[in-house]
């Protein structure tokens, strides 16, 4: 078994500044190892988001992604993301992301960021059934044992490890995971609490609350689509399944404190529509405490093959 560490997430979003080819600038990242074909949609949003906060350098934060996917990116391999800076202004900054692989643009998002102002503050409380009877996370089984002595579908040794050990996160599951089965019922919705191997290192280029918001864009991609998953009854070992993310949008309401993001965050997820083989799942990140961070939606391809 790999050693359970948030090192990969580290690695994703090492960017290496180069000339820039398209844009104004520009930074290349390596996707990170996995047992699939292609590589893991969260790297580049992750990525891109690191890119477009290495170039705002006036305090302004990140509220705002707006992504597409365009092509799978190949695993291990070279991301040029291109950045075009589109506007300055006191308040606001806005700038494209397009990323390239080989030569091809494979992913593009829109970032936008703000100064902040006095306002009026309204946040929304954790969704049903989540305030009452919610199992903490120290009740729930981590990956590596909930999938010890289990097997099935196309469930290999090799994914095992990875759900386990290499995507950085522990994440465990409300009412159950979709590793081999639907544990827990067919309901259009779930929660999934996350919590990183380790302390998130330092991230060059990035303040703390910069990589806190890269990390969340970060982890969100992988789970993201199970409610929708959930609903159609299909589990990730399924034989024939192919899914893949095609859009994404992320909004940050308001940022971790110091060192939030080391600990337990809720992640409560529902189906919203499923439909021509796309569906779509929304996420909201909470604090323990009930505090929400964040917001993702995300469109997915799901092809069910000829198993079902």
């Amino acid at each position: 078994m790999a050693d359970t560490t948030s090192e990969s997430f580290a690695a994703a979003v090492a960017l290496e500044p180069v000339a820039p080819e398209h844009f104004d600038l520009a930074f290349t990242a390596v996707t990170q190892p996995c047992p699939w074909p292609k590589a893991y949609g969260g790297d580049l949003v992750a990525q891109a988001a690191a890119a477009a906060m290495r170039t705002v350098e006036d305090g302004k934060a990140l509220h705002s992604m707006h992504s597409y996917f365009m092509r799978p990116a190949e695993i291990g391999e070279p991301v040029r993301h291109e950045v075009e800076v589109l506007r300055d202004g006191r308040g606001y900054a806005t700038r494209q992301v397009r990323a390239y692989q080989r030569g091809k643009a494979l992913y593009v998002c829109l970032a936008n960021f703000a100064a902040g102002e006095p306002g009026g503050r309204y946040a929304a409380a954790l969704p049903e059934p989540y305030p009452s009877g919610l199992p903490g996370p120290e009740e729930l089984p981590d990956t590596a044992a909930y999938l010890a002595d289990r097997a099935g579908g196309t469930m290999t040794r090799a994914a095992k490890e990875y759900w386990s050990a290499g995507r950085s996160f522990d994440l465990r599951h409300v009412p159950g995971p979709l590793y081999l089965d639907v544990e827990g019922g067919r309901a259009p919705h779930q929660a999934v609490w996350v919590r990183p191997f380790d302390a998130l290192r330092p991230v060059e280029g990035l303040t703390g609350a910069q990589r806190d918001a890269a990390a969340l864009a970060y982890v969100c991609d992988y789970t993201i689509l199970e409610p929708v998953l959930r609903v159609l009854g299909l589990a990730w070992a399924r034989p024939g399944l192919v899914t893949a993310s095609l859009d994404h949008a992320m909004w940050f309401h308001r940022p971790p404190g110091p060192g939030e993001l080391d600990g337990w965050l809720l992640y409560a997820q529902r189906a919203v529509a499923a439909e021509s083989g796309r569906g779509l799942g929304e996420g909201r990140f909470f604090t323990p405490e009930g505090v929400h961070l964040a917001t993702v939606l995300q469109e997915g391809m799901i092809r069910e093959g000829a198993g079902r």
